[in-house]
Parts: structure tokens; sequence; C-alpha cells
């Protein structure tokens, strides 16, 4: 029989990993966010400058921040509502159930790669494939990457397109739902909406929780497509500029790391807010069997 001390080795590798790749680098950035350092000089202690500057005299922040919550308020409703969609319609046991699964989840595997940002702005392009297409019917498209009032826009289809995780997540809950539910209350003479709205969205809610936490966290860290698209500067006008890239911006292009990471650990926080608020609110809406 092993040893209960045996068990500690096998562990060993795991908390190597936590230590020195996960949480002693997370406390040297603490650290090194109250201090100036630009990678050449060592880092000076300049206190809670980098956050009072950050409250008080950084008026490009304020416009990350506004484009990073509008991103995130249309990409998670629009993508959790067409993945639920996409879910109800599987649902059905439609022919090529397993095939239809497997194509829809295949954008999710990819995730947010460069090559799929790079894909999507060859598509959004001004003579991308959308605007070839559309010129077929005769409209004339702008070159929606290059347009600041259409650019964060592509974003959120890229997005919405990559419905496929949360997607699956419905489709195993809907899959839990008893049929008999259903039939009870079509002998009730309840119709398909009247179904959806009293007996799936809240026996879903469990799951619709879950699916909005993980994708409202990965909305706020989205860093990739827009890197991508707007060629590392946020552009058009700032119209693409993530929380995410404008840190990136400060540490790797003005080398002010002392900067850049008291803007990551406000990331942090505000994320940790915005789940908390989630979790608190949950008791109202989520329904959980008894």
């Amino acid at each position: 029989m092993m040893r209960p001390a045996a068990g500690h080795w096998f562990l060993l590798p795991w908390f190597l990993g936590f230590f020195g790749l996960t949480l002693g680098p997370a406390l040297a950035s603490l650290v090194l966010s109250f201090t100036a350092y630009d990678l050449i000089e060592p880092p000076r202690w300049v206190g809670v400058a980098n956050y009072v500057r950050i409250v008080t005299a950084d008026s490009k922040l304020a416009e990350s921040v506004r484009i990073t919550l509008l991103y995130v308020v249309l990409s998670v409703p629009f993508k959790l509502g067409f993945a639920l969609a996409v879910a109800m319609v599987l649902n059905r046991g439609i022919a090529g159930l397993s095939v239809y699964r497997a194509l829809f989840y295949l954008p999710s595997l990819l995730g947010a790669s460069v090559a799929v940002a790079v894909l999507w702005r060859q598509v959004f392009s001004g003579d991308g494939l959308l605007h070839q297409a559309l010129l077929l019917v005769g409209i004339h498209s702008p070159s929606f990457v290059s347009d600041p009032d259409y650019a964060i826009y592509t974003l959120v289809a890229l997005s919405v397109w990559q419905f496929g995780s949360p997607m699956i997540i419905f489709l195993a809950g809907l899959r839990q739902i008893p049929r008999d539910v259903y039939e009870a209350a079509s002998l009730d003479g309840a119709r398909r909406f009247q179904q959806f709205w009293r007996i799936t969205l809240p026996l879903l809610t469990p799951v619709l929780f879950f699916n909005l936490v993980v994708q409202t966290i990965d909305a706020f860290k989205a860093f990739t497509p827009a890197f991508i698209i707007s060629g590392g500067t946020g552009g058009p006008i700032n119209s693409t500029l993530f929380y995410t890239l404008y840190l990136y911006q400060e540490a790797f292009g003005y080398f002010r790391m002392g900067y850049a990471a008291a803007l990551a650990w406000l990331l942090v926080l505000a994320i940790a807010a915005v789940t908390a608020t989630a979790f608190l609110t949950a008791r109202r809406w989520v329904h959980y069997e008894a």
C-alpha cells in the first residue's frame, strides 16, 4: 500500500509550477506595480504613484475601458444567445448531430489564435471576402476593420462566431431537462414560447450562469484579435483599443513595466468584482434543483 506521504511527491510538479510560474510572478508583479521600472534600470519604489496616475491623469485609459466594456456588453449576450439558439436546434435530434456539433465547436478549439485573427482581418478588409460578396449584389461596403465606426463590431462578430464552447454546455444542459415536463405543458395548452420561458430557461439557469461568468471573464481578457486586426495600435482612432492591448503598449511599447503591472492588477480586481457581483445576484435568478 502506498504511504500517504508518497502522494506529496506526485503533487510536487504541480506545486512547483503553481508557485514558480503562477503565484510567484503574480506577487512579483504586485510589487512592481508600486515601482518605476523600464527593464534597464533597477526598479525604483514610487508607492501608489502609478495608481494615482491611473485614476487622475490617464485619458487614454478611460477610452480603453469604454471600448472594453462595449465589447463585453455586446459580445457576451450575443454569443450566449446564438449558442443557446443553435443548441436548441441541435437538441431536436436532427440527423448528423455529431457532425454538426463538431463543426460548430471547431472555431472554439482554434480559440483567439493569430491565424483566426488574420483570417478575420482578411474577411472584413477593404478588398476582403465580405466586400467582394457585397459587390456581387451591388453594395459598396467600407473597409470594416479600417473604419472606426465598424471596427469594434468586427471583433464582436469574431467572438460570436466562436460560440461552440457555450453551445456544447447548453446542449448538455438541455439534455438533462425531462421530456415529460414539456409533454405535460403541451397538454395544458402551453405554446413553444411559453414552454421556453416557463420551463427551458428556468431549468437552464445554472448552465446559463456558468457560461455567463466564463464568457464575461474571457471577454475582459480578449487581446489577440484586437492586436492582430489593428496591427497592435488599437486603431483606427483607438476604436479597438482594448484594456489588455493598452496594457501591452505600456509594458512593451513604452517599457513602463511598473505602470503596466498596476494596470494588470486593476484588471484582476475589476474581473473579481464583476464575478463577485454575478455570484451575489445569482440567488435571485438561478434555480437549482432542491
